[in-house]
């Protein structure tokens, strides 16, 4: 039990990366907007979140080396270089994405229940994580980040637990799909705030000294829990009638809980922005650590791997201490991770399935492959539809066709996928 224990907190760093203000923000709104209605997309990206995880984990155990590393070496040639700062500038954009929305959250919160500077707090909040950054030992890191995780979980889902939400109305939501007039971009949201691209790379770099059996025991716990505690915050967004805001959702809460409702979901906003602005800037440096690595020093203490955290933390201070209002951008910053999450994926699942890298006890299974593919497939429909649809607003006659480029381009996507996979286990 002692071992579990551990083994899961070790794990909640991947929690920690994906329940941020982000997951809040977008979370609760969905359940504003669409009431249970959204649940499913928290289910499947929970599910597709455990596959990828222990897929990158997989790779790190099985060869020694990480995704980043893999990658480094397989495109060792000149196109290769530009490959690996391609992924890496898109890794980064991401994180720094999510810290913008990590910072101002985390702030948002704490207004919730105090009159003190916001300016102040961003920095005060800035130094906090940047010292437990500049540690630079990450089971240190993972266990910090476990402990506001737990906590974290528990104030939202005893928020949840006073609704008045039937049981049966929540597994009827959580079954069956269902995409209301407009939904699609909170739908891409919630993906991309679970199943986020720079995890993957995060759970490679940081796969501890342990068997398959462990690790998937411990990611699975881990992300379940954070499934089950983004699924506690759509229920508690339900409660919001009118336009969303935090200020709404907080006097909601009020109104059900009485006035410890106010004070939970402060502590639950500031608790998810903490543990997201620590691992973000995280996340960046394990990234280029391991697509870089091989040409220079990048030890977590050394000016390299410092100095990547300290450019993403550094952003999300710039955009804390500004009047950019925090919801609008937290959901952006939630759908472009959502849109570069297939392009990671499709790393992901190539090197899980070349028998150059992987002993083939380590590759993966053919059920496997037909879940990764699907996860691929459907996240690639719901982000090519959302750039679509941005497009309409420059191109008119695009609308007409929306629908159909999606679900071409994800058709394709998926059997081009399907038949590179397929060559590679019949060579």
């Amino acid at each position: 039990m002692k071992n579990t224990f551990q083994n899961v907190l070790f794990w909640s760093i991947i929690s920690a990366a994906f329940i941020g203000p982000g997951t809040v923000t977008t979370a609760s709104k969905a359940g504003a907007s669409f009431g249970l209605a959204l649940l499913w997309a928290l289910l499947f990206s929970t599910l597709a979140t455990v596959i990828l995880q222990e897929a990158a984990a997989r790779i790190t155990i099985a060869s020694g080396k990480n995704l980043g590393e893999i990658i480094a070496i397989k495109y060792q040639q000149k196109s290769g270089t530009g490959l690996k700062w391609g992924i890496f500038l898109a890794v980064a954009f991401g994180c720094a994405a999510y810290q913008a929305g990590n910072m101002l959250g985390a702030i948002s919160g704490i207004s919730l229940v105090s009159n003190w500077s916001p300016k102040w707090m961003t920095v005060i909040l800035g130094v906090i994580c940047a010292a437990i950054l500049w540690v630079g030992n990450l089971k240190i890191i993972a266990k910090v980040l476990g402990f506001i995780v737990a906590f974290m979980g528990i104030a939202f889902i005893y928020v949840a637990l006073q609704t008045d939400i039937s049981t049966s109305d929540f597994f009827s939501n959580l079954f069956v799909p269902s995409m209301p007039t407009g939904s699609s971009l909170l739908v891409i949201g919630l993906i991309g705030t679970t199943i986020v691209p720079y995890n993957l790379f995060l759970a490679s770099g940081i796969s501890p000294e342990q068997g398959i059996k462990e690790m998937r025991q411990g990611i699975a716990l881990a992300v379940v829990i954070g499934g089950l505690i983004s699924m506690a915050i759509l229920v508690a967004g339900t409660q919001v009638s009118g336009d969303f805001s935090f200020a709404a959702l907080a006097d909601a809460l009020d109104n059900s809980l009485g006035k410890g409702g106010k004070i939970f979901l402060g502590f639950g906003l500031f608790a998810a922005g903490l543990s997201s602005s620590i691992t973000s800037p995280l996340a960046a440096a394990v990234t280029a650590k391991s697509l870089f690595g091989g040409q220079q020093n990048w030890s977590t203490n050394n000016r390299n791997f410092r100095t990547v955290w300290g450019i993403i933390l550094l952003i999300g201070l710039a955009f804390g201490i500004s009047d950019v209002k925090p919801v609008p951008a937290i959901i952006l910053a939630q759908a472009i991770n959502g849109a570069l999450l297939p392009i990671v994926a499709i790393f992901l699942i190539l090197v899980v399935n070349d028998p150059q890298i992987l002993p083939k006890k380590y590759l993966n299974s053919h059920f496997l492959n037909i879940l990764t593919i699907l996860i691929v497939g459907i996240t690639g429909f719901l982000g090519m539809n959302n750039f679509l649809k941005a497009l309409t607003n420059i191109f008119d006659n695009i609308k007409t066709i929306q629908f159909e480029l999606a679900l071409g381009t994800a058709i394709l996507l998926v059997v081009g996928l399907s038949w590179k996979i397929w060559m590679k286990n019949n060579k």
